[in-house]
């Protein structure tokens, strides 16, 4: 199952997936420097049903073009709602491209409740319930998280093997297909990409067709 992220700049989505894998998806230098997601970064665990991989895609109003290119390839959505902000500009644009995509598997995650009273908590659930309603992702369960502190980690990872087994699996006897993320050069190697195997299976020696 490929988790994609989405939701608002700054409301802890890579510290999210960070915590729930151990991997820190933002590579970039200006990434690290600036603490702001530019390019999809990658990570994965199995939380005991099978590899979940995520894609960390960036939250900033600039960098939409780029969160596109990620979020197809997603099966199932985690949609960050930091709680001290609530919902926010592109918390409401990337619910949007949710709901034009058909994506209705997601959970709703609310961060940085450690940040906040309880009643501001249940403010904001209520709030993100209410933009769920007429959306793909109405229903969606919505649940509190402090990745600092790592409150609510177990029912966020019991809620994915929930989600993991409801997701349909891709189909690996098909034609191979891979969401090209990226595509560059490099000396001594040639062509070479990045991006989501869609269906199919690649192996050592497959020749491919990039279009």
């Amino acid at each position: 199952m490929i988790v994609a992220t989405a939701g608002h700049v700054d409301h802890g989505k890579t510290s999210l997936v960070r915590a729930l894998t151990g991997i820190a998806g933002d590579r970039l230098p200006q990434e690290q420097q600036r603490g702001m997601t530019i390019e999809p970064g990658f990570a994965h665990a199995d939380l005991g049903a099978g590899p979940i991989d995520f894609v960390d895609l960036p939250g900033h109003e600039r960098f939409v073009r780029h969160m596109l290119a990620g979020i197809g390839a997603g099966d199932a959505a985690l949609l960050v709602v930091a709680a001290d902000d609530g919902p926010m500009p592109q918390t409401r644009e990337h619910l949007a491209v949710l709901d034009l995509l058909g994506l209705g598997h997601g959970i709703v995650v609310l961060t940085k409740i450690d940040r906040v009273p309880p009643e501001r908590i249940e403010q904001v659930r209520r709030e993100v319930a209410e933009l769920l309603a007429d959306t793909t992702l109405a229903g969606a369960a919505i649940l509190p998280i402090s990745a600092t502190h790592g409150d609510g980690l177990d029912t966020l990872r019991a809620a994915l093997l929930g989600l993991q087994r409801t997701v349909p699996s891709r189909a690996a006897g098909a034609h191979a297909r891979l969401a090209l993320d990226r595509s560059f050069v490099r000396p001594g190697a040639g062509l070479s990409v990045a991006g989501t195997l869609l269906s199919g299976r690649v192996t050592v020696d497959d020749e491919l067709v990039a279009l």
